[in-house]
């Protein structure tokens, strides 16, 4: 009897997993080449337990941004040409997590806004108290792809604020979580990056069978992707997952600037720490995925973007003093 499946998230949010056929992984291919011979043989692939010798981290890091278009605008050109344009607020920040002394706290958070646009002639729009800096988009500028143009300017900021908050100083005994890709973050010291959904196939057929074995706490071998954004991987289930095959798994990745040692390691480390965090369905909509200390900080930081109403009619007076 074929069975099924409820995914655990609202389904307001998609899905953990963006199977075709909703349960059974991801439905496209990468083009990636992957090696998966780097912890073990690829004829021993199976799931890896908790390792002893896995030592958690004294203090967490947790970073995440949020992003919101707040209006789209139109530039009228002297010589009678338009350019589209997108006014966005973003925001990102820092949970500290003591987990020595279970205390967690804010440890920053910044909101920034900008105007992209591929104008030639735009520059920053005061909107009231708000000014969005205007941010110059190469190519064409089509509306459409205006809002991947946040993603830049928006990372730049987590970094920043990552950055910062470790400054205070943790003698090398902690951990930085980076919500998504680690993309152009990769330098970031003892730093993972945690992908909640699953849009490709990285892994050959055989090895990508581990992934559905796996229990609660239980990674995969680590494999390497080889692409310009890739690096060292690895699948782990958190607890709290509904039981469906991709439930509660979530891909870890790290810098392939490390050694496969000090990757090995840092896959160890993940599994007794991010367990620690998976949240609860009857608190989140997309448990146990989204971890608790940023469904937290994602809360908080919507929270200081301001209201978007408010802004929207800031923006509309502010382009008619243009005119």
């Amino acid at each position: 009897m074929t069975r099924m499946f409820v995914d655990a998230w609202d389904p307001s949010y998609g899905s953990s997993y963006e199977g075709a056929d909703g349960g059974d992984g991801p439905a496209a291919s990468s083009s990636a080449q992957v090696d998966v011979n780097v912890e073990v043989p690829a004829a021993e692939w199976a799931p890896v337990d908790v390792s002893a010798s896995a030592r958690v981290p004294d203090v967490v890091f947790l970073v995440d941004g949020v992003r919101r278009n707040d209006a789209g605008l139109w530039t009228d050109e002297e010589d009678g040409s338009s350019y589209a344009g997108l006014a966005a607020s973003y925001a990102a920040g820092v949970v500290r997590c003591d987990l020595a002394n279970g205390v967690a706290e804010l440890a920053g958070a910044r909101v920034a806004r900008g105007l992209f646009t591929a104008s030639p002639s735009a520059t920053d729009v005061q909107a009231g108290s708000v000014r969005y800096e205007v941010h110059r988009i190469t190519g064409a500028g089509e509306a459409s792809k205006l809002p991947a143009a946040v993603q830049g300017p928006l990372t730049a900021l987590e970094i920043d604020i990552s950055s910062a908050a470790r400054d205070g100083g943790s003698d090398g005994a902690d951990l930085l979580i980076v919500d998504g890709p680690l993309r152009n973050r990769r330098q970031l010291p003892r730093t993972i990056g945690y992908v909640k959904t699953h849009q490709k196939h990285y892994l050959p057929a055989a090895q990508e069978a581990v992934v559905p074995r796996l229990r609660p706490g239980q990674r995969t071998p680590v494999f390497q992707i080889g692409t310009v954004w890739g690096g060292w991987s690895w699948y782990l289930r958190l607890p709290g997952s509904s039981g469906a095959p991709w439930s509660g798994v979530v891909r870890v990745e790290c810098s392939p600037d490390l050694t496969p040692d000090q990757a090995i390691e840092l896959a160890g480390v993940s599994g007794v720490t991010l367990p620690r965090f998976a949240s609860s369905a009857y608190k989140d909509p997309r448990a146990p995925q989204n971890l608790m200390p940023i469904a937290g900080l994602e809360r908080r930081l919507r929270s200081m973007l301001g209201d978007a109403r408010v802004l929207h009619r800031a923006l509309a007076l502010a382009t008619v003093r243009t005119r």
